[in-house]
């Protein structure tokens, strides 16, 4: 009880020292008159394609899931991918993360640890490709320089979180590698350190473990390596293109080669485990807003709120729909996370 209240403080501190500086120094008639220039068609165009990267996510799922079960339902991967969304958006924690390898281990009668062990490989699949989208960004800068600019203390700041998310994205991929390449000697490791534990928790937890490293087993198919990789790329570029609709919506004409940056900014902010991605998601976003594209702070709040709505009320509808067709509670689905992820 008193873990989970530590970190509930954290969480909320959070996100009002990050909606402090969001909303610092706002406009509202601005930022409300703003909301009344958007492009109609346009924006119905954005609601109507924010789906779509479930739609990728679950196509580049295939190749980690195959060498379990290559026969997965593509609607199935869909719908688990769309939940897990659903629940992180909904509580604190990330528990979708977990809910959503769950809930499709139940549907497709998986290893529950496997499922799991596909999912961290996809987050750190994630970091990379916009790590390596963003490296191509500025190791271009001498060739856009001219025609677009971004100052020197805004182009540091990229860098440094471009370095945080490499080295982090880098360290979980080496502990992967070790984990499945060592996993003998991993396994020799865990069951040492839970010799004092029950016979019946320890066989569970290595159990798991054993399950979880044959989550990594795709490493072993170059094939397969390539294809995810390249389904990764499909799948950060498809949202890339979303975030380029949205901006046409509110008539803002940005060549789609520098959206790169301020993409990668939102996957910063919407890593931060707040409920909804709210705060770390917002800041972010204005951040990359104002700092590369020399937005009005009032039109980047505009822009930011709608965005993360639209994004937030679609995936939730979705997720209600399909847990709806399944039976299923919403509660029913976050204690998918809670239980297994406690």
């Amino acid at each position: 009880m008193k873990k989970k209240t530590t970190v509930l403080a954290v969480i909320t501190v959070l996100i009002l020292a990050f909606m402090y500086y969001f909303f610092r120094n706002v406009d509202w008639k601005e930022v409300l008159k703003y909301l009344s220039n958007i492009n109609l068609p346009v924006f119905i165009l954005f609601v109507l394609y924010v789906p779509f990267h479930f739609v990728t996510r679950a196509f580049r799922w295939y190749y980690l899931l195959k060498h379990e079960n290559p026969n997965t339902g593509l609607y199935n991967r869909f719908a688990a991918t769309v939940v897990g969304f659903t629940v992180s958006f909904i509580f604190p924690g990330r528990l979708g993360e977990i809910a959503r390898p769950l809930y499709l281990a139940k549907k497709e009668k998986m290893k529950k640890g496997f499922v799991v062990g596909t999912v961290v490989i996809e987050r750190i699949f994630d970091v990379f490709v916009m790590c390596v989208l963003l490296g191509l960004f500025m190791l271009s800068k001498p060739l856009y320089a001219s025609i677009f600019h971004i100052n020197e203390e805004s182009f540091q700041r990229l860098q440094f979180w471009g370095i945080i998310g490499l080295g982090g994205a880098s360290a979980l991929l080496l502990i992967a590698l070790s984990l499945y390449f060592f996993r003998i000697k991993t396994l020799k490791a865990f069951s040492f350190l839970l010799k004092p534990f029950p016979n019946k928790i320890s066989d569970k937890v290595l159990k798991l473990t054993e399950e979880f490293i044959q989550g990594l087993k795709f490493f072993h198919s170059i094939k397969d390596f390539l294809m995810y990789t390249l389904w990764s790329f499909i799948v950060w570029l498809g949202i890339i293109f979303l975030y380029y609709i949205f901006f046409l919506a509110y008539g803002i004409k940005i060549n789609y080669f520098f959206l790169f940056p301020y993409t990668f900014l939102v996957l910063v902010g919407a890593s931060i485990p707040t409920p909804g991605m709210v705060g770390g998601f917002h800041a972010f976003s204005k951040l990359g807003l104002t700092s590369f594209y020399g937005i009005d702070p009032n039109l980047a709040v505009s822009m930011t709120i709608v965005v993360h709505a639209v994004q937030l009320v679609v995936t939730c509808l979705l997720g209600y729909a399909i847990l709806y067709k399944e039976g299923i509670s919403l509660l029913q689905a976050k204690k998918l996370g809670e239980v297994n992820k406690s």
